[in-house]
């Protein structure tokens, strides 16, 4: 908008960023300025994955992004995953697949691989495990050895191809 303020959707809700500068990323205008806190910071170098979001469909590491490049955009957060969740729970499936799988220890790591996994299964709904595998790799785990989050991935496949089953 070019005063400052900008204009972002995020998890489907409008939302004006009042004196935002030029140099915040837009991880810090999600966390400090629109109190969003699921996507975390870390390594602020675009290495752990722990930020992503999707931005226009697209992932992108939020650390790594300006947040005036991506005035007017549609933004979806970890919190806006289970927005459209059918679940009495309210989780999205990737959600209640990391739950059923076991694929959640420290928690941190989670948010970026929810993110990528989602993205990924709306791409392929029937990835084998070396699509999986490219899919998660920019996203670091130091807990679980990505065992659980293989078999994560699987039951939320077969949860998306159960759903598109049933009329």
């Amino acid at each position: 908008m070019g005063d400052g303020t900008l204009a972002l959707t995020v998890n489907g809700r409008a939302h004006q960023v009042v004196d935002a500068h030029p140099g915040e990323s837009l991880l810090f205008v999600l966390r400090e300025r629109l109190g969003l806190a699921g996507s975390k910071n870390a390594c602020e170098e675009g290495e752990c994955g722990s930020c992503t979001v999707r931005v226009d469909a697209r992932l992108v590491c939020g650390c790594l992004v300006l947040a005036a490049a991506v005035d007017g955009s549609e933004v979806t957060t970890i919190e806006g995953l289970g927005i459209e969740a059918s679940s009495d729970a309210g989780l999205s499936d990737v959600q209640q697949a990391f739950l059923d799988a076991g694929a959640v220890q420290c928690g941190f790591c989670t948010p970026g691989l929810l993110m990528a996994v989602d993205h990924l299964l709306d791409d392929d709904p029937e990835p084998d495990e070396l699509v999986v595998r490219e899919a998660i790799s920019g996203n670091l785990c130091r807990c679980t050895g990505y065992g659980r989050i293989l078999e994560a991935v699987e039951l939320a496949a077969a949860s998306r191809r159960d759903a598109e089953r049933t009329p």
